[in-house]
């Protein structure tokens, strides 16, 4: 009986370890078919320099959006290009439905479209129309923003619609877009193992410990994020949300810490073909300051933060932090 019970322990233990072991496995997701674009996503990463991107016309005022214009977005996407050669967006419509003609005639190198309402039929149509027709420009289309975070989804819906949609775009990567901590969960390792890449957003302002931090230990903080989300998935990983807003100064905010962490987390988080960060935002966004609920589980009210995380104010002027940007390592050509 001794021997039995012994015995039993040795399996139990065993078991455990096996367990442990298959989860200190990162999660791949392969696809053969999608390997074209997700080398041009990789090429991206490594020698690109993403932003991502709200039009500076599109506004949002108790839930009623006003779409963006053509002429403003190409406005936009002009002042950008400079610095910038790769996009993301978080809209499929509302005007944004033409910034893949835009950017494609600006000469953008990638374009990563958003879908912010996956179960809207209209919206990914659009996205699709738009990876179908500008098959070396868009390099991936992301479902939601922060869905999971605000439970206004579930990892097996969007697995589901990422299955739908797969069928639709087989050569396009797809992906989610998350707070960081989401992806460590239990829970979220089925839907990893559907995603062509990661799209993580790691803000170092919604740590306990920022207001007093050093610009050092909020990009390191952010390195060390993408560390770890590297243990639990091994595919190509774009920090898609980071940065600091340049306003209001009385919450320790301004220019120059925005510009101190982004120099800081380029020397942290250099680009690779695998690991990437675009910056966050293009543009200011004075509407923001009075959306319903501009970070998911903010207190309702005004947050004047949100109205300026970008590197170019509302006016498309640039700010330190865009001035300080490195020369591009793919300069644009001629529209």
């Amino acid at each position: 009986m001794k021997r039995l019970v012994i015995l039993l322990f040795a399996a139990l233990a065993t078991a455990a370890l096996a367990r442990e072991s298959e989860a200190a496995q990162p999660v791949c997701a392969a696809r053969l078919v999608a390997t074209p674009a997700l080398a041009r996503l990789r090429a991206g990463l490594l020698h690109g320099r993403f932003v991502a991107y709200q039009p500076t016309s599109l506004t949002v005022s108790d839930g009623r959006v006003t779409s963006a214009d053509p002429a403003s977005i190409r406005a936009d996407l002009t002042v950008l290009r400079p610095a910038f050669d790769s996009l993301i967006t978080y809209d499929a419509i509302h005007g944004a439905e033409n910034i893949p003609a835009i950017a494609s005639a600006l000469q953008y190198r990638a374009l990563i479209i958003g879908v912010w309402d996956p179960l809207d039929a209209t919206e990914v149509s659009a996205a699709s129309e738009a990876a179908r027709r500008y098959p070396q420009l868009v390099v991936g289309v992301s479902l939601g923003n922060e869905l999971l975070f605000a439970h206004r989804s579930d990892a097996a819906a969007l697995g589901a619609l990422i299955a739908r949609l797969r069928a639709q775009l087989p050569q396009t990567p797809l992906s989610v877009s998350e707070p960081f901590h989401i992806y460590y969960q239990e829970a979220a390792a089925p839907l990893l193992a559907q995603l062509d890449f990661l799209l993580a957003n790691v803000h170092p302002l919604f740590q306990p410990w920022f207001r007093d931090a050093s610009g050092d230990n909020a990009a390191q903080f952010v390195a060390n994020v993408v560390t770890k989300l590297a243990a639990h998935y091994c595919g190509p990983i774009l920090v898609k949300e980071t940065g600091v807003p340049t306003a209001p100064a009385d919450a320790v905010f301004g220019e120059a810490r925005q510009a101190s962490f982004y120099r800081l987390l380029r020397e942290r988080l250099p680009a690779t073909g695998e690991r990437a960060f675009a910056y966050f935002a293009a543009f200011d966004a004075p509407w923001r300051a009075y959306d319903v609920i501009p970070v998911p589980g903010a207190p309702p009210g005004v947050h004047p933060e949100e109205a300026h995380w970008g590197l170019y104010d509302a006016k498309r002027q640039p700010k330190q932090a865009a001035r300080e940007l490195p020369p591009l390592t793919s300069p644009p050509g001629r529209p």
